[in-house]
């Protein structure tokens, strides 16, 4: 008797799958029906910076603004950056600053330099040297400079010592 029931069973189950396999729900014109449709959408393109070193020309900073406060025996960097804010895809933006009252690390020093562009990972310069950024993808983009002090925090110097820097990269 558990045979015979167990044969009723498989052959309603049978049924119900060749219901729902035959079943015009997804064709038609029935306001129903549907279609799926899977697409495959590739991320973005990241930015992924090249960044060489050169040789700076190693000028001595002065403070270039009268209305920013300075104190010109501390320690003061000054981020020497081009006057045009828009560079194509393929241009190279240089890193270049001019320091006084302080030695880098890599020269002898106790200080640093910071840079952070777009808020991503912070990179270091240990010595005064350019730094040549290429692989941009178009946008607007910052670069952030910082002197490090002996202490590892941002060495303040009035308004100097920190400054940020906007770019728009075009194709």
């Amino acid at each position: 008797m558990l045979q015979a029931g167990m044969n009723s069973f498989k052959n309603r189950l049978l049924l119900v799958t060749l219901v729902a396999l035959v079943s015009p729900a997804c064709s038609g014109n029935n306001e129903n029906s549907h279609t799926t449709a899977t697409t495959f959408v590739s991320p973005p393109p990241r930015q992924v910076l090249q960044a060489v070193s050169r040789p700076s020309k190693q000028i001595t900073a002065k403070p270039d603004d009268p209305k920013k406060q300075v104190d010109p025996a501390k320690p003061l960097m000054i981020f020497n950056f081009v006057d045009k804010t828009e560079f194509h895809g393929d241009s190279p933006v240089v890193i270049d600053f001019s320091l006084a009252n302080a030695k880098l690390k890599g020269d002898g020093g106790e200080y640093r330099v910071r840079y952070i562009v777009d808020d991503e990972e912070m990179k270091w310069i240990d010595s005064w040297e350019d730094i040549v950024l290429t692989g941009w993808t178009t946008g607007k983009h910052t670069i952030r400079l910082e002197l490090i002090g002996p202490d590892g925090w941002p060495y303040r110097n009035g308004d100097y010592n920190i400054e940020t820097r906007e770019l728009t990269v075009v194709k």
